[in-house]
């Protein structure tokens, strides 16, 4: 990759884990190009360009890539996340996470990887989640997707291996984003536990022993979307404190 500030797009770019990618990459001098669906959200980062666009919409994405011309770098951390037991899992639900969390990675990926290859030098980071590694209890659809979206990636890193071009993902625990604080609050509607209470039990579920900050997934996604991450190749990064050793 050469000197020159890189072209960075940054799916689910306006809140949360994205709206903290947006800010590394800015930060490092690169033209980030925040994408999502609240465009208010969008152009209140620190993105050099807010595109509106639903990952999930073949026809929208083509479009966006076709119009941003040469990419990168590609983040796709585009998601959604709602809990259920298995038994009360509608197709609804099942189907929003797995075009969400899993197509809209396939889409935007399919979409910038073949100029990647043309130019020898590209990176796709998607963010999953620990979820992506193994499974935990009424997650079903959400854990699907991740699991996909981490097999997307292993895939493609077989297919661009010896191009100049990598795909990797983070997995992440529970990160302090208001995906998890809507998550908490449901958990908290349907129970008779407290917030405080709902959130201790997050945590323990990682030896890490609190939230994850946004910024500190921020640092793995920019990690293996640096020039010398060259050598990183369908890896998947796990941010638990040590929990998944992989």
């Amino acid at each position: 990759m050469s000197a020159r500030p890189r072209v960075v797009v940054v799916t689910g770019g306006g809140k949360g884990i994205g709206r903290a990618v947006v800010a590394r990459f800015a930060a490092a001098g690169d033209r980030v190009i925040a994408v999502g669906r609240d465009r208010d959200a969008l152009e209140a980062t620190e993105a050099s360009a807010a595109e509106v666009c639903d990952v999930t919409d073949e026809d929208q994405v083509a479009a966006l890539f076709e119009r941003l011309g040469p990419i990168d770098v590609l983040i796709n951390n585009a998601g959604v996340a709602v809990s259920a037991p298995l038994e009360r899992t509608t197709l609804v639900d099942w189907r929003t996470h797995l075009d969400v969390n899993a197509t809209g990675a396939f889409l935007c990926t399919r979409a910038a990887v073949g100029g990647m290859i043309a130019r020898g030098n590209g990176r796709i980071v998607t963010v999953a989640s620990t979820a992506g590694r193994i499974g935990f209890r009424y997650t079903a659809a959400y854990a699907a997707s991740k699991h996909a979206a981490v097999g997307l990636m292993r895939a493609v890193a077989a297919e661009v291996a010896g191009t100049g071009v990598t795909a990797n993902a983070v997995c992440p625990a529970y990160v302090r984003t208001d995906m998890t604080h809507r998550s908490i609050a449901r958990i908290v509607a349907a129970t008779d536990k407290s917030e405080e209470e709902t959130e201790a039990a997050l945590v323990a579920s990682s030896p890490l022993g609190r939230l994850l900050e946004p910024d500190e997934v921020a640092f793995a996604v920019a990690f293996l979307a640096s020039p010398d991450a060259a050598a990183l190749n369908g890896q998947t990064l796990v941010l638990d404190g040590g929990g998944i050793q992989a």
